[in-house]
């Protein structure tokens, strides 16, 4: 078997992708246990060290967790968003992909994300996504807060929007976007500003406007951009790095 690239596929990956089969096939979910060592080792017909690999990879994806000790061993885990941002880190620094490349994809994802929010967002949601901006508003003088409430914003519109790729996708995404790490920064009139976006989003899509919501994430973003275009142009040149989002 091959993978994309042409190369042949190591043996461990192939058992990481028949591990991750069973587990689907089995209905398994989150907190319950997969064979032991011994079980895996007599199914697979592999090595010890192959099948370490394979389980250290499903780990490090996020798929299962490694427990020492008795009544330990691999237990089957749920990947989030931080393990999707965390290859996409790589994949970035190793193209030599700029601050910029981030920006312009949230310009292209969020709008839509909006759109479908406004019309399939869930009571709890809505309330989440007002308690975000409630709380913003209340704390614009306080940096870590706003950093905090921004990617709760953005984040519940992302997941709210019911597709799924687009909510893994603009978490990861966002979890990059900020730019502290490659200098950029955010006083509080730039605050008050994205507060004042937000609002204008949450209005629309607590209406069930698709269209206005739509616009207003279009503008905001595109607002955020030329601001970051205008005040901070060397932090778009510069790379993406795995390490700064560490």
């Amino acid at each position: 078997m091959s993978n994309r690239s042409g190369r042949p596929q190591k043996t461990a990956m192939i058992i990481a992708r028949r591990i991750v089969g069973e587990i689907h096939r089995g209905g398994l979910v989150r907190g319950d246990k997969l064979p032991s060592e011994k079980l895996m080792l007599d199914e697979y017909q592999v090595g010890r060290g192959t099948l370490r690999e394979a389980l250290r990879y499903l780990e490090l994806s996020g798929a299962i967790s490694l427990k020492p000790g008795p009544g330990g061993g691999p237990t089957v885990e749920k990947p989030d968003a931080t393990h999707l941002m965390n290859s996409l880190g790589l994949v970035l620094q190793f193209e030599g992909a700029p601050f910029s490349t981030i920006v312009e994809a949230r310009a292209g994802l969020e709008p839509m994300a909006a759109r479908l929010a406004a019309e399939r967002i869930t009571g709890d949601q809505l309330q989440a996504l007002a308690d975000s901006v409630t709380k913003m508003g209340e704390n614009l003088r306080d940096l870590e807060v706003f950093l905090e409430t921004n990617r709760v914003f953005h984040d519940v519109i992302a997941t709210a929007s019911g597709n799924v790729l687009f909510g893994y996708l603009i978490d990861a995404v966002d979890g990059i976007f900020e730019g502290v790490a490659v200098g950029v920064e955010y006083p509080t009139v730039r605050r008050a500003k994205v507060h004042e976006a937000h609002r204008a989003i949450l209005d629309a899509i607590e209406s069930g406007d698709g269209t206005a919501a739509e616009e207003a994430m279009r503008t905001h973003v595109a607002e955020l951009s030329a601001y970051l275009r205008k005040k901070f142009p060397s932090a778009l040149s510069k790379p993406v790095t795995w390490e700064a989002m560490q």
